[in-house]
């Protein structure tokens, strides 16, 4: 029961990514577990969160789950969600109520391709929530298909194969298509910035979804202010 309730909770709900740069002075499992528990009396259903420690201390602050993972690098520098299998065993012993892997045609510095890694995990651990964070249509399907539970849309416009994703702001068409495809819950998530993104993407058929940067992410919150004020201020000095 309490595997189906992880899902089920998150339901049409925000899950909130409480996750910070290493330069960040929130960079802290106690200041993270303390943006997961004001997120939770926010009203969030759900929590994301990456590393050991820091997923250790929000489980022991909240009372909703918690998608655990551990972020790491492909050699050209882009995003790897749960690089290896250690880290799967990491994230399980740290009471991750869902682990979130990178489930796409990449290949990782261990030779699996995210679809390979899936099939590994999926067999080694079959009583773990499995969340497959994805990049593209196509790369959701066949995570569906080889046994995730949950399919995320977080790596679109992240990955060398769709970085002009990133330019267009949230990628509704990925949502809406995958939802519509898809018998395993979708959840919504990369650069939902407002309030009428995230309801939109609910309306598209997405089963819960995630906001980061918008709620957690301070730094970025006043670089997005100062850079408004800064451009509108350029303007009213030309038009003058």
């Amino acid at each position: 029961m309490e595997y189906l309730n992880s899902i089920a909770n998150v339901k049409n709900g925000l899950i909130v990514s409480c996750q910070f740069d290493e330069a960040d002075p929130f960079n802290s499992p106690e200041y993270i577990s303390i943006f997961a528990l004001s997120a939770q009396l926010g009203g969030a259903s759900g929590i994301r969160t990456e590393g050991k420690d820091n997923i250790m201390a929000t489980k022991g602050r909240v009372q909703i789950p918690v998608i655990g993972l551990i972020q790491s690098a492909y050699d050209d520098g882009s995003v790897l969600i749960t690089p290896d299998f250690k880290d799967v065993k990491d994230i399980i012993e740290a009471g991750a109520d869902i682990l979130a892997l990178d489930v796409t045609e990449r290949v990782r510095p261990n030779g699996l391709t995210g679809f390979e890694f899936l099939k590994r995990v999926r067999t080694d651990h079959p009583g773990t929530l499995l969340l497959a964070d994805v990049s593209t249509f196509e790369e959701g399907v066949q995570a569906a298909e080889l046994g995730a539970d949950l399919v995320s849309t977080t790596l679109s416009g992240y990955t060398p194969a769709t970085l002009a994703k990133a330019r267009e702001g949230v990628d509704f068409d990925l949502i809406e298509r995958l939802s519509e495809s898809l018998v395993v819950p979708v959840i919504a998530e990369g650069r939902i910035l407002l309030p009428a993104e995230a309801s939109h993407a609910l309306e598209l058929g997405a089963y819960s979804v995630v906001v980061g940067a918008a709620i957690t992410r301070p730094t970025v919150i006043t670089q997005m202010f100062v850079h408004e004020i800064q451009t509108r201020t350029k303007t009213n000095e030309k038009e003058n």
